[in-house]
């Protein structure tokens, strides 16, 4: 069978975009999308080599885009990780890179409509119930197909795109404090670790650093010997957040798992030594069972909310009288800045990011059914 694919990058991600009418025309029920997504990209086999994943968590993923021009939105996404070496797709979680994708997307299509000056897209994550908003320059109405701007992580130039999470938390758990505490002792294996867990973005748990023994002075260092402790505070994590229950085996997505330390001076992946006063706090998250080489966007966004908690372990490591709406975070790929928008009464509003897409093609994928692994 073919299925139509519409392929982008979003920020530092590859998404494959996929338009819910094409998909329903050979998936009719929600169990034979995850199988024809799993086919597609080839997720049984770890290299993908019969598919077009592309072997890793960052360029392993899919959206499937419903366009809603009656309702609240102009369009509503479903978000999809695909399994690497395991035919899986996971549900859970979001993912702003992609949403980067699909808000140029949606111009280039025409399921919105470009305006004059600038066009403003609005999109649900049905996975999470989460409004985010891409806001695209679009002088006379022209629609953009390339552009200069770049972020940390890729030196690529693309369509720039201003990306807003809209009362981001609480989309997955219900409270942007699934246990209502700011830091909870989490028992992980033989070793009790304090843990911020938060739903703001996505479910994310955060950890200090030096309670792991991660040394954060230079960002390209092997996570090798960390990866099975953050596992199981990642799979420890799902349980206190109300993720899953003891029964059901740990997710790879979700809660989202990270690490963050003080700003001090730093050696990012590509070598780049990152001055210590160029940013507010240090973040290394996984992505799936590997190191990010950046930061997933939703993940940005989970920092930044439990930057704004007193007594989370990441307002614990921002410099003292950090107050600002802006909070610049260092990580393996530079210096990530989001911009904090809050009500009258302090409350968080909005989380704006600063990201870059570019289409790659447009192809009718030819969908095999799964097979054995490859050796």
């Amino acid at each position: 069978m073919q299925l139509r694919g519409h392929w982008y990058r979003g920020g530092t991600s590859k998404c494959w975009l996929f338009d819910a009418q094409d998909v329903a025309r050979h998936a009719h029920t929600p169990q034979e999308v995850l199988r024809l997504l799993a086919d597609a990209f080839g997720a049984a086999d770890a290299r993908q080599l019969d598919g077009v994943g592309g072997g890793t968590s960052t360029t392993s993923k899919a959206a499937i885009i419903t366009a809603t021009p009656e309702g609240p939105s102009d369009l509503d996404y479903l978000f999809a990780q695909i399994g690497i070496g395991d035919p899986t797709v996971e549900l859970g979680s979001n993912c702003g890179n992609c949403a980067t994708a699909i808000a140029l997307y949606a111009v280039q299509s025409g399921i919105v409509a470009a305006q004059e000056g600038t066009t403003r897209v609005r999109m649900r994550n049905v996975n999470t119930g989460a409004v985010l908003t891409g806001t695209i320059a679009t002088p006379g109405r022209r629609v953009p197909t390339s552009g200069r701007a770049t972020v940390p992580g890729s030196s690529a130039p693309g369509v720039p795109v201003s990306l807003s999470f809209h009362s981001p938390w609480g989309g997955t758990t219900g409270s942007v404090l699934p246990t209502g505490r700011p830091a909870d002792a989490l028992a992980v294996g033989r070793t009790t670790l304090n843990v911020t867990m938060v739903d703001a973005g996505a479910p994310a748990a955060l950890i200090h650093a030096d309670d792991l023994g991660i040394d954060l002075s230079s960002m390209g260092a092997s996570l090798a010997g960390n990866l099975p402790q953050l596992i199981a505070a990642r799979a420890a994590a799902g349980l206190a957040m109300g993720l899953r229950t003891p029964e059901d085996p740990p997710q790879n997505a979700i809660p989202k798992i990270g690490v963050v330390a003080p700003a001090a001076d730093y050696t990012a992946a590509d070598g780049t030594l990152v001055s210590a006063e160029s940013h507010d706090l240090r973040v290394r998250m996984l992505s799936m069972l590997a190191p990010h080489p950046a930061i997933g966007l939703t993940s940005a966004v989970a920092v930044s909310l439990a930057a704004a908690v007193p007594g989370s372990v990441v307002a614990d490591a921002l410099p003292p009288g950090h107050t600002g709406q802006l909070l610049r975070l260092g990580t393996p790929a530079g210096v990530i800045t989001t911009e904090v928008v809050t009500d009258s009464s302090g409350a968080v509003t909005e989380v704006a990011l600063h990201r870059a897409a570019r289409q790659l093609a447009v192809a009718d994928i030819d969908v095999a059914h799964s097979r054995a692994k490859t050796a």
